[in-house]
C-alpha cells in the first residue's frame, strides 16, 4: 500500500483531511474544540506522536486566523481587554508543565470535566451566573490560572476560559476572538516546544503543513455558519459543544 504525508496510508491520509474540515468547521462555527477533535479521532488510526504533530500546524494557522478576523486593532484591544486571563493562562501553563510527569492525568481530566459538565448544563436549563464588575479581574486571575495549571499537564486549557467569558455575557465577535488570543498563544508554544522535541520532523511536518488547507476550508465554512448564528443561538451552541468536550474529558478519565 502507498505511503504518503507522515508515512501514512492514502486511506489514513483521506480519512485524516476529514477529520480536519470537521474540526476545523466546528472551530469556525464556535471557536474551540479543535484540537479536541483531531487528537481523538487522529488516534485512532495514527501513532500517539504522529496524531499530535499532525493537528499543530492546522492549530497555529486557525488560532492565529480567528484572533485577527477582525482586524489586528480588535484583535490588540481584546488582548488587553482581557489580559488578566490571558497572562495567568500561560503562567500556569509554564508552572505547572514540570509536573507533567508526576501528576496523574486521568485525575485531572475527572476534576476539570465535573465541574464543565455541571456548568453547561445549568446554562442550559436557565440558570445565568453573573459576575459583579468589581468580582472580575478576580475571576479572570482564578479562572486563567486554573486552566493554565490543567494546560500545562494535560495540554487542555480552554474550558475554564470558555466558562468566564459565558458567564460575563461576553459579545459573540469578543467572545471568538479571545479564545483566538488565548488558543494562538499556545499554539505558537506547542509548535516551538515540539520542531525542538522532534515530534515535528522531516517526515511528520508535512503531513502537518497538509493538513493546513482542509482545516481552513472547515473553519472558513464554519464561519459562514457562526455569522448566520443569533447570539441566543451561538451560546446554545456553545454550550452544546461544550457538554461533548466535557464529555470526551471524563472518556479519558475513565479510559486513560
Amino acid at each position: 500500500m502507498d505511503m504518503i504525508f507522515g508515512g501514512l496510508p492514502a486511506w489514513a491520509f483521506g480519512l485524516a483531511c476529514v477529520v480536519t474540515i470537521f474540526a476545523g468547521f466546528v472551530k469556525g462555527a464556535v471557536g474551540f474544540a479543535m484540537p479536541l477533535i483531531m487528537i481523538a479521532a487522529f488516534s485512532s488510526f495514527m501513532p500517539p506522536d504522529t496524531a499530535l504533530a499532525a493537528m499543530i500546524l492546522s492549530l497555529l494557522t486557525t488560532n492565529v486566523h480567528q484572533s485577527l478576523r477582525f482586524g489586528r486593532r480588535a484583535a490588540w484591544e481584546s488582548a488587553v481587554k482581557y489580559r488578566r486571563i490571558i497572562a495567568t493562562t500561560c503562567a500556569g501553563i509554564v508552572i505547572s508543565a514540570p509536573f507533567v510527569v508526576v501528576l496523574p492525568q486521568q485525575l485531572l481530566f475527572a476534576l476539570l470535566g465535573v465541574p464543565v459538565m455541571g456548568f453547561a448544563l445549568m446554562q442550559l436549563r436557565g440558570w445565568a451566573p453573573v459576575i459583579p464588575l468589581r468580582h472580575r479581574a478576580s475571576a479572570e486571575y482564578g479562572l486563567g490560572l486554573l486552566g493554565g495549571l490543567y494546560g500545562g499537564i494535560s495540554g487542555i486549557w480552554g474550558p475554564p476560559v470558555i466558562v468566564y467569558l459565558l458567564a460575563i455575557r461576553a459579545e459573540k465577535a469578543e467572545m471568538v476572538r479571545v479564545l483566538g488570543v488565548v488558543f494562538m498563544v499556545g499554539a505558537v508554544v506547542l509548535t516551538a516546544a515540539h520542531l525542538g522535541s522532534g515530534v515535528l520532523d522531516a517526515v511528520t511536518l508535512p503531513l502537518s503543513a497538509a493538513l493546513v488547507a482542509p482545516a481552513a476550508l472547515g473553519m472558513w465554512l464554519g464561519f459562514r455558519m457562526q455569522d448566520r448564528l443569533d447570539p441566543v443561538r451561538f451560546r446554545r451552541w456553545t454550550l452544546l459543544v461544550l457538554i461533548l468536550v466535557a464529555l470526551n474529558l471524563l472518556r479519558r478519565a475513565i479510559t486513560g
